[in-house]
Parts: C-alpha cells; structure tokens; sequence
C-alpha cells in the first residue's frame, strides 16, 4: 500500500473497484438476512455502490455528480438496519476484498473506514435470534 495515494488509487482504481461490488454484492445477496433487503434487480444498487465508493475512497465524485450529495443515512432510512446487519454487511465487504487479492494491511484501512458510516446506518434495535 502506497500512502501517498488515496484508497481509491491503493485498490486499483474503476477497474478493481467494480470488481469488488460485484463480488461484495454476490455475498450480500447470498447472505440470508442480508440478501431480502435488496431488490431482485440488484444492477442499479452495484452502480450507486460504485460511484459512492469511487468518492469515498478518493476518486472522482461520480455519486454527487448524478445524485447530489451522499446524505447516505437519510436515502436507508427506509431500510431496517440493526447492529448485527450492519456488521454482517462489513463480515460481507471484508470477504469480498480478501477475495479479489487486496492486501491485509489495506482491506484493514478499507473496513476501518467503512465501519463508521456502517455504524451510522443503523436504525433499527437488534434482532432476537
């Protein structure tokens, strides 16, 4: 990992980026609590999800350029998302980065990152198993 450059640019840019939501969204979808709160047409969700990664980790501001500002809590409001949800969804993106070869000591700074929005989504009290 390079620390001059942005998170973005550590993980390969467009390109490995894609691949990761695609692979981080196979998990998602095939995870049973996980999975339901996606629509069947997932293609539009792997796009935002692309575009907002591509800003969050440094590259171009492709999300705020088509949507406007992320104000990522308030668009999943509407989705029921507990603490035990939230840390799955990191569980999912820490085996989709394992997957496509990133290295520890980056996909350790990439679920760091993450783990504070993830975090912040959470609406709903947990789950009773």
């Amino acid at each position: 990992m390079n620390p001059e450059k942005s998170i973005y640019e550590n993980l390969g840019g467009a390109e490995k980026l894609r691949k990761l939501v695609e692979v981080f969204y196979s998990k998602v979808q095939a995870h049973p609590r996980l999975g339901p709160l996606f629509p069947a047409d997932i293609a539009p969700v792997l796009d935002k999800q692309y575009r907002f990664l591509t800003q969050f980790f440094g590259g171009p501001q492709l999300y705020s350029e088509l949507y406007g500002q992320p104000m990522m809590r308030a668009r999943h409001m509407h989705v029921p998302i507990t603490e035990e949800r939230s840390k799955e969804w990191l569980g999912c993106m820490g085996e989709a980065l394992e997957e496509i070869g990133v290295e520890e000591t980056l996909r350790l700074l990439v679920l760091h990152r993450l783990a504070g929005p993830a975090r912040h989504f959470v609406n709903m009290p947990g789950e009773r198993d």
